[in-house]
This record gives C-alpha cells, sequence and structure tokens, in this order.
C-alpha cells in the first residue's frame, strides 16, 4: 500500500528506453527488490499486487532488452523452482538506485525554482 504525498513537489523517473520499450524504470526496479526478497516471481508480484502474469511479462521485457537476462528461474524439482537475479541484474539494481539518488537531489536542488510560483492547494475545477 502506498502513501499518498501532499503538497507541492517535484516528481522526477528516470525511465530506460530501447526504442518504445521501457527496458528499466521504478516500477522493475522495486519488482526486482521483491523478486530478490520473495525468491520467486509469483511471491514478488503478490508482494506489490499484481497479477503473476503482468510480473512474468514485466521480467521477460527486461530479460529481452539486456544483453543478458537479469532474472533467472529454476522449474520443479525436490526443493521446488525458485527465481533468482543474476549479475546482471544485481548490477543493473545497483546502477538504477544510484541514478535514483541523483534524480531525487537534482530535484530537490531545481524545486526551489518552482515552488514559489505554486499554489498552496490546487484551485478546484470548474
Amino acid at each position: 500500500m502506498s502513501k499518498k504525498t501532499t503538497g507541492a513537489r517535484l516528481k522526477i523517473q528516470g525511465r530506460l528506453m530501447l526504442d518504445e520499450e521501457i527496458a528499466f524504470g521504478p516500477g522493475k526496479a522495486e519488482l526486482l527488490d521483491a523478486i530478490q526478497t520473495a525468491g520467486s516471481i509469483s511471491a514478488a508480484g503478490k508482494k506489490l499486487g499484481m497479477s503473476y502474469r503482468r510480473a512474468w511479462m514485466l521480467v521477460d521485457s527486461m530479460n529481452r532488452c539486456f544483453q543478458q537476462p537479469l532474472v533467472q528461474t529454476a522449474t520443479g524439482g525436490t526443493q521446488g523452482g525458485g527465481t533468482q537475479l543474476t549479475a546482471m541484474g544485481l548490477d543493473v539494481l545497483k546502477r538504477y538506485r544510484a541514478l535514483q539518488i541523483e534524480i531525487n537531489r537534482l530535484s530537490e536542488q531545481h524545486f526551489s525554482e518552482f515552488k514559489s510560483l505554486l499554489r498552496k492547494k490546487p484551485v478546484p475545477p470548474v
């Protein structure tokens, strides 16, 4: 469950695009974090409130966009299947988190230029 943020702010999100496909962005980073914690695409999807199909489609998209897969799955066996991030997946996630920190720093730095121009609350629509 996400918190509703109120008040003025500058929100910038970084998305890595490959042609028209989002290769990586905030949602995919969140999914990789959940996969790393939960050990499965299904459990990660549930944790994030998305269907297995949606989670799998996001994983498939990432794996198709990068030179090496970011997520690796193992099927069945006595211990059951499982999912883990590859070395490439861990590296991409680390680099993306560093990018997010830099984007947030820049947002905070430049927001002051706009803050004084904004109202306290939006005027209700007519």
